[in-house]
């Protein structure tokens, strides 16, 4: 996955004006947790609060007040937003309010912060979605102090996203190298044979090594291994090492029952492993639930196999 804060920056270094969405609040069935936020231009969007009329009543909102056209009505207090169920009503207060009706307010600023836009919005037929919950969104015009301190936690979670260390380029190497670059994860793709790091989805790492098992011991605390080169003699050094790590999040390898009862055989007679630490090894990767060795499927069952293990 490309850099959060690398993404972040060039989002901020072409939009003078933003405004920054936030999910404030957030009760029952909602598309997105407290805390989830997106940035909004004049022409581009950043990230996400969940999409559908939630998300483009937000976008709405948060460009009228970077053009100064909310009704003037609202900077006194707060109003109904108008839905396609009902016409307007007037509500206040703090928090949630008691109307099936989207309301929103302006907030006073607390100090060194500017105006802040609050939508209460029911996630119900009364704005088209069906969620059953209820949010609260903050808007607020990010002024350069604001860009700063969402590029310091972008680079905060670029430092804590999990690694994944894929040892082989082949077939299988290259497609789940795509699948990750999806998502919030850190890849590094190891391999003893330069070729096969050629055309390598550019958002990983890649690493050219003669011994590749050193990087096993060589990772930082709480990664994932998975395993899968040309050479099966590798793969069993390589899951070995892994499997010396108490630490490693999820240690899979690529192969048919057979290839891992050979090396269950090996581990325990020649490696110096035992039943406990063998009992951890996932192999094949990517479960058997669907009967369909293709590449691209192999490595799209694998990555959430391996997401699910990085989650607990």
């Amino acid at each position: 996955m490309t850099s959060p804060a690398k993404s972040l920056r060039a989002f901020l270094d072409a939009s003078p004006s933003v405004a920054l969405v936030k999910v404030t609040e957030a009760h029952g069935s909602t598309p997105r947790e407290k805390g989830a936020w997106m940035l909004i231009s004049p022409a581009a969007i950043c990230g996400t609060i969940g999409g559908g009329q939630l998300e483009f009543m937000a976008i709405d909102k948060a460009r009228e007040m970077m053009t100064g056209s909310l009704p003037s009505s609202l900077w006194g207090g707060s109003e109904s937003i108008r839905s396609a169920a009902e016409d307007a009503k007037r509500g206040g207060g703090s928090g949630f309010s008691n109307t099936p009706t989207p309301t929103l307010r302006v907030d006073l600023p607390h100090k060194g912060e500017g105006k802040a836009l609050t939508l209460d919005i029911p996630l119900g037929p009364e704005i088209g979605q069906c969620c059953g919950g209820r949010v609260l969104l903050s808007i607020r015009l990010c002024d350069d102090q604001l860009r700063a301190e969402l590029i310091a936690e972008a680079e905060a979670e670029d430092a804590t996203r999990p690694r994944i260390f894929v040892f082989g380029g082949g077939h299988v190497g290259q497609a789940l190298a795509s699948a990750f670059a999806l998502l919030p994860v850190q890849v590094v793709v190891v391999e003893t044979r330069a070729e096969a790091l050629e055309g390598m989805t550019a958002s990983v790492e890649t690493r050219l090594t003669a011994m590749p098992e050193a990087e096993v011991r060589d990772a930082p605390e709480g990664a994932a291994y998975v395993v899968l080169t040309h050479d099966h003699a590798l793969d069993f050094l390589i899951v070995a090492e892994a499997l010396r790590r108490p630490d490693a999040r999820y240690v899979g390898m690529i192969g048919s029952k057979t290839k891992k009862a050979t090396f269950k055989s090996w581990y325990l007679k020649t490696a110096g492993g035992d039943e406990a630490a063998f009992a951890r090894l996932v192999s094949p990767i990517g479960g058997n639930a669907v009967n369909d060795k293709r590449p691209a499927v192999i490595a799209a069952l694998a990555a959430a196999e391996i997401m699910t293990a990085l989650s607990r």
